[in-house]
């Protein structure tokens, strides 16, 4: 059987997954309704007799409610759970691939250092693609002069590095990494004599690399502007030295400054993206591009052949807005205390897969342009006038959204003509977006800190699909949070940009569910509405454990049929978690650490995020919390290898957790002290394990406050302002559960 006969990709279901799952759902699902119907009957009895106060259990029960709404969001991403694989080999010959551009984003090399990033832009040059057919764009919104010096050295180095990749098969081609692990090179050369010679030459070469953007450092600096010109410069060797420029064999190098002007508003990333598609317009305009961020490397250089496997499948070719590959991370410990492999969404996203698509997820996704530009939403026979209202003033962007368009710039020499050049300063400037559709109806959206979240619902209901891989090589790596604080401050942001989404317009159970299917607006829903876990956290982390101290009971006795309904619930929902851990493949200690994460992110992420959306819906300004930033030394990276907490966070982060922890422990204790003094064991068993669950789960915040003494500790003044509000958290309940 020919090659061309066989798939280019295969999508397998998940069954053993799958029927897990349903049945979960079933079983779980009718434990539920029993337990509002059990909660409402005795609402009810309440409401005749008085015996149990009424607050305490109204607020119990809303805990209950939304927890158990937001458990029926995320069901449909566990209905249908698919995994696919690609064959790049079937492919087509190189002359019949699209082009393709890459899109670096950066913003400050102080935060963003020059070699990480520049290792990312050279091992996306290195893609295992036609050179002539890709481009590389980095967007550097600080506009910083040692970022551009850092390009062209990389330019320089990059005309040696790839030929060098591409003639011994090397799989690794970012150079920091291929330095710095086991040899990637083909087999059949490692032993020979010329390719140890010219890896010796190489890593020479890259060593000198280095040292010339260390010095570039020392002389320039690393400041950044936020009042500039556009700056746009195609590299080569050209660049600033008379020469001749020399782009045959090697991809397009772009750095892209767009401007910025204190009074106008940038979008950050989305506004970045949306520049860079503009400008590529007139280089390159490929009909796919790839957006990077500057951390994360392109480890296997067959992402982009990949990609096309989807494309050039006939029967979704058409419908097929972007391919999404995950975020993998090089710098994860064993024991990835902190959730920074993000496997909880991963998994989510094997199921999304099986509905129409997961959602764009930051990075590390090849997108067909033609989606992004929304041309599917223009009449076809729209005026040049119409079509300036979405594309903006510019006569030649507008023609280089026609497929018949070429860019006028010749790609063997690189150079740029001065008309090019000035359309390029027009397109590139912070005023082009006013009184057009860009960041609206074109292009990534704005008004949000998750545009990829909000573009992403957008061109579902439009009817466009995705697609979800995630190679059993990583085909990207990154870096993430390596403690506590910044992972907290990065799940906030998220949080509050998710629930700016959900009290939007573009709500996902008002905005999606006559625009796609129900199983995919709730997917989206769940995603948005995820920070009101909040709701159920503080309610079931406070009422019943205040409630024990004072005998009050909340849920049925021992000996009722309802206790073992509710001792279902419990026990399925943790069985459930820890099998889709294991069935992921991951540790069985990831579900430890997996629920420690989620309680991190609803008592303190939630929190602080859905006071941020309260307050930006009345219009006000963002609650003011300074969040600190830590200074990496060895302990802190030992730490993190050991699978030890590092508590160096700000204040205003770890009081909510701790209070809440030191609320649990003090109930527990002194609840089950009284309890055992009396005949109430039978009906307070329930609100006896509820804390004692917090408190175990939780041991490291213990280990925290009182038992360590490390650096990485708890500060005592933390501690002793936890003890105040679990004090003052105790006062007042005890006014509440008496109403």
């Amino acid at each position: 059987m020919g090659t061309h006969t066989l798939p280019l990709h295969v999508c397998r279901v998940k069954k053993a997954d799958m029927i897990t799952n349903r049945i979960h759902i079933f079983l779980h699902g009718i434990a539920l309704l029993a337990l509002f119907y059990y909660r409402i009957t005795t609402l009810s009895q309440i409401f005749k007799t008085r015996e149990t106060p009424l607050v305490p259990y109204v607020l119990v029960f809303i805990s209950e409610l939304v927890l158990s709404f937001l458990w029926l969001l995320h069901r449909p991403s566990k209905w249908r759970p698919v995994t696919r694989v690609a064959y790049p080999e079937r492919l087509p010959e190189d002359d019949k691939l699209p082009p393709v551009d890459v899109f670096v984003c950066t913003t400050d090399p102080k935060k963003e250092p020059s070699l990480g990033v520049m290792n990312t832009v050279i091992s996306a040059m290195a893609l295992d693609y036609p050179p002539d057919k890709l481009a590389v764009y980095l967007s550097d919104d600080g506009g910083a002069l040692v970022t551009l010096k850092a390009m062209q050295e990389s330019w320089n180095f990059a005309k040696w590095w790839i030929p060098f990749c591409r003639k011994y098969e090397v799989k690794t081609r970012c150079p920091d990494a291929y330095f710095s692990t086991p040899e990637s090179a083909n087999e059949k050369f490692i032993r020979s004599n010329e390719f140890v010679a010219d890896k010796k030459q190489m890593e020479k070469r890259y060593e000198e690399f280095k040292e010339s953007l260390e010095k570039n450092l020392e002389t320039i600096g690393s400041s950044v502007s936020r009042d500039h010109p556009p700056i746009v410069e195609v590299i080569n060797d050209g660049n600033g030295n008379g020469k001749d420029s020399n782009q045959k064999g090697m991809p397009l190098l772009v750095y892209v400054a767009r401007e910025k002007r204190p009074s106008h508003p940038h979008h950050f990333k989305a506004g970045a993206i949306n520049a860079l598609l503009r400008v590529s317009a007139m280089i390159s305009n490929a009909p796919y591009f790839m957006v990077l961020d500057c951390d994360h490397y392109c480890n296997d250089p067959t992402s982009a052949r990949q990609a096309m496997c989807f494309y050039f499948d006939p029967e979704i070719s058409s419908k097929l807005a972007w391919v999404q590959f995950p975020q993998h991370f090089h710098n994860i410990s064993d024991h990835d205390i902190y959730d920074g492999n993000l496997h909880y969404y991963w998994r989510e996203w094997e199921g999304l897969d099986g509905l129409r698509g997961p959602t764009i997820t930051g990075c590390n996704f090849y997108m067909k342009r033609e989606a992004f530009y929304g041309i599917d939403r223009i009449p076809k026979d729209a005026d040049l006038n119409h079509l300036k209202k979405f594309f903006g003033s510019s006569n030649e962007l507008v023609k280089s959204t026609y497929k018949s368009y070429r860019p006028n710039m010749s790609r063997d020499d690189g150079n740029v003509s001065d008309a090019v050049q000035k359309e390029i300063q027009l397109l590139a400037s912070c005023t082009y977006d006013k009184g057009s559709e860009w960041g609206v109806q074109v292009g990534a959206k704005y008004n949000t800190v998750v545009e990829d979240s909000m573009t992403s619902l957008i061109l579902h209901c439009r009817g466009w699909i995705s697609v979800w891989i995630d190679p059993i090589m990583p085909c990207f790596l990154g870096t993430c949070p390596t403690n506590l604080n910044d992972m907290l401050v990065q799940q906030t942001r998220w949080a509050f940009g998710l629930l700016q989404m959900a009290l939007s317009k573009f709500s996902p159970l008002l905005y999606a569910p006559f625009r796609m299917s129900i199983f995919q607006s709730m997917c989206y829903g769940g995603l948005t509405l995820d920070p009101f876990y909040v709701i159920p956290f503080y309610g079931l982390g406070i009422i019943p454990q205040i409630c024990l101290l004072y005998g009050i009971p909340l849920y049925p006795k021992v000996s009722d049929p309802f206790f073992f309904v509710f001792a279902f619930i419990f026990i399925s929902s943790q069985l459930k978690h820890i099998q889709e851990v294991v069935s992921y493949g991951d540790p069985l200690r990831t579900s430890l650490y997996d629920l420690r994460v989620w309680m991190m992110k609803s008592g303190a992420c939630y929190l602080y995020a859905t006071l941020n959306a309260i307050l930006d819906q009345f219009g006000l300004n963002e609650a003011n919390f300074s969040l600190t930033s830590k200074v990496v030394d060895d302990e802190e990276t030992k730490r993190h290898q050991e699978g030890i907490y590092d508590f160096q966070s700000s204040p205003q982060l770890l009081v909510p957790l701790c209070s809440l922890y030191l609320l649990n422990l003090v109930s527990f204790v002194i609840g089950t002290a009284k309890i055992l003094k009396t005949d109430k064991g039978s009906e307070m068993l329930s609100q006896v394990i509820i804390p004692l669950f917090g408190v175990v789960v939780n041991y490291h915040i213990l280990e925290g406050m009182f038992l360590r003494t490390d650096k990485g500790r708890i500060a005592p003044s933390v501690t002793l302002l936890s003890v105040v509000v679990s004090a003052v958290m105790l006062f007042f309940g005890s006014f509440v559960v008496f109403l």
